[in-house]
């Protein structure tokens, strides 16, 4: 019995710590969705193509791990639709946990069938987040830091975002 997982999440941008859980759900499932999503009540700080764009370079070393753009679509439902029976989730903190554990419950009543896998960062990733990694951009010497927190190809674009925000033009 094959076994497919949706890892979903806004990735604005992408850290070390999501690239964890998809190295993790690439060896866990026999195919992994890495889906992008975008909620109309959010504001974002890169736009869709460019996470989605970060992302292929990310994955594109997994055979079994997919991109994919899930606007305006509850997650449990999306689930259905590309057939997996997981959802996989990151847990950082207690923060993370009450309300991971809110949505599991609402993803299940959306879906009965959807399992949700939680899985734990090592512990140089568990404060890692994308707001984390905006939040350091700008002060003296922020590129040494942020290097260790992102992939390559999402440090190169925070260093253009980075040097346009330093310059007081705002985001490129």
């Amino acid at each position: 019995m094959s076994s497919k997982a949706v890892y979903a999440g806004s990735f604005d941008p992408p850290t070390s710590g999501h690239v964890w859980m998809i190295e993790r759900g690439a060896k866990l499932f026999d195919t992994l969705v890495v889906a992008v999503a975008q909620n109309p009540e959010k504001a974002y700080t890169f736009p869709l193509e460019q996470r989605l764009g970060w992302l292929e370079e990310i994955c594109g070393r997994f055979a079994n791990v997919e991109v994919a753009d899930i606007r305006n679509r509850f997650l449990a439902r999306y689930a259905a639709d590309v057939g997996a029976g997981h959802i996989l989730r990151g847990i950082r903190d207690e923060e993370d946990y009450r309300y991971e554990r809110g949505m599991r419950y609402i993803n299940s009543d959306l879906n009965p069938e959807l399992e949700t896998v939680f899985m734990m960062p090592a512990r140089g990733l568990g404060q890692v987040s994308s707001s984390f990694v905006k939040g350091m951009v700008g002060p003296h010497g922020w590129q040494e830091i942020v290097a260790r927190y992102v992939p390559e190809c999402v440090f190169r674009d925070l260093v253009v975002w980075g040097e346009a925000l330093v310059a007081g033009e705002g985001a490129p």
